[in-house]
């Protein structure tokens, strides 16, 4: 049967860079030193082509020069995550700079490779996450970190396993890129065919929103109306979700009951709605499908009723632009903007001729047929990788 180490703590197989609070002595016989830049402080060593890895505590990815960084670079193969912030984790071999991150190396590369390490830790983000607490800004807490345990087989078989990964990564990556060119394909045949939503060169008609449909919200549902089961109740976060094409994983519900009663006195959201990001992430468009019944939370979302008088499509792809220009007005000397259902039902929308709107959305369902496509043979690719890989694949992936 293949080698596997089972359940090692990550305390017994990896050095980090600081001495953590509330961690055994033994937990921690030794350190590796890296010097900690702050953001503005990377920032102004960045440059489009740079060779040395800038680790940010957050998403983004950068790269320096050797000239600039100077006395700040450290070389390794190391995997990291953030001391504050949204939990993420990178995995860089070579020289690099730091913000201020948590950096992680594996003491016995002929046992554990750094690659799966990072592997593991990508693949149980989630528990790492439930580690870092605070009331705004949280941080780790490394003991909890120190805590959990990992799983790994021979270093051979954690190479193959890697490798497997590595081309998950560039394809999800590839992905990524193809689909941001097929959105910006979209806004491009959208100022082709209607010109730029904010200074209307093209001379349309203007109507305010407001006299084309209904705009409103929901009925207010109350904490204590919540249950375990029955009709999905979305927030901001799954309209998000939902806008991009992705699964979610309901956490709310109301009666079917209540649904019912909703539905009857107020009415409910219906295919070709508009569902619009109102606060935090404003002008998150998702257009309903009417696969499912839901409903929705007051105030944090705003809802814009179908039309015979616009094509719903359309209508996304231009109050997505107007709303850009109406953050950059709403947000200029304030600390706090927010999309209102005054400030919406006001707004100025082009009025032009039917035929053009479905023009348009046919368009737009064809660049969504490729992207449909692309999902497709990632999920196939996934699968086709992924299959043999099994137990040892799943000890760093569990929801595999």
């Amino acid at each position: 049967m293949e080698y596997m180490a089972k359940n090692i703590p990550l305390w017994q197989i990896t050095t980090w860079d600081k001495n953590f609070n509330n961690v055994d002595k033994e937990w921690q016989p030794k350190t590796i030193k890296y010097k900690y830049l702050l953001s503005d402080e990377l920032d102004s060593l960045r440059v489009d082509d740079g060779d040395i890895r800038i680790l940010y505590t957050g998403k983004d990815v950068g790269y320096t020069t050797e000239e600039l960084a100077g006395d700040n670079i450290s070389e390794g193969e190391v995997v990291s995550i953030p001391w504050g912030g949204i939990p993420t984790v990178k995995y860089h071999k070579g020289k690099f700079v730091t913000g201020d991150n948590r950096i992680a190396t594996s003491n016995d590369t002929s046992k554990l490779t750094n690659k799966y390490l990072y592997y593991y830790l990508q693949g149980n983000i989630g528990e790492i996450a439930s580690y870092y607490r605070g009331a705004s800004l949280k941080h780790p807490c490394m003991k909890d970190v120190l805590k959990m345990t990992i799983s790994y087989p021979s270093v051979q078989e954690q190479e193959k396993i890697c490798s497997q990964f590595d081309m998950l990564e560039w394809l999800i990556e590839a992905r990524k890129q193809e689909l941001q060119l097929l959105d910006d394909l979209i806004k491009a045949r959208f100022v082709e065919m209607f010109g730029d939503p904010v200074s209307n060169p093209k001379g349309w008609d203007m109507v305010e929103l407001g006299e084309l449909t209904g705009i409103g919200s929901s009925k207010r549902i109350f904490e204590k109306e919540y249950v375990s089961e029955g009709i999905p109740f979305y927030r901001t976060k799954e309209i998000v979700e939902l806008s991009k094409g992705n699964s979610i994983s309901t956490e709310l519900y109301i009666t079917e009951e209540r649904f019912a009663e909703i539905k009857e006195q107020y009415g409910v959201p219906k295919a070709g709605d508009l569902l619009i990001s109102a606060v935090g992430t404003i002008g998150i468009i998702w257009i309903v499908d009417g696969k499912n019944d839901f409903y929705f939370k007051d105030g944090n979302l705003i809802r814009v009723d179908s039309s015979d008088k616009f094509d719903s499509v359309y209508m996304k792809n231009l109050l997505e632009n107007l709303i850009v220009e109406y953050k950059k007005q709403m947000s200029s000397g304030t600390a706090y903007a927010a999309l209102t259902i005054s400030g919406l039902t006001k707004m100025k929308v082009y009025d032009v001729p039917m035929e053009l709107q479905n023009q348009f959305a046919d368009f737009v369902r064809q660049v969504d047929k490729s992207k449909f496509v692309e999902r497709f043979l990632e999920l196939s690719l996934f699968y086709g990788l992924s299959s043999p890989l099994n137990s040892e694949m799943i000890c760093i992936f569990p929801y595999f």
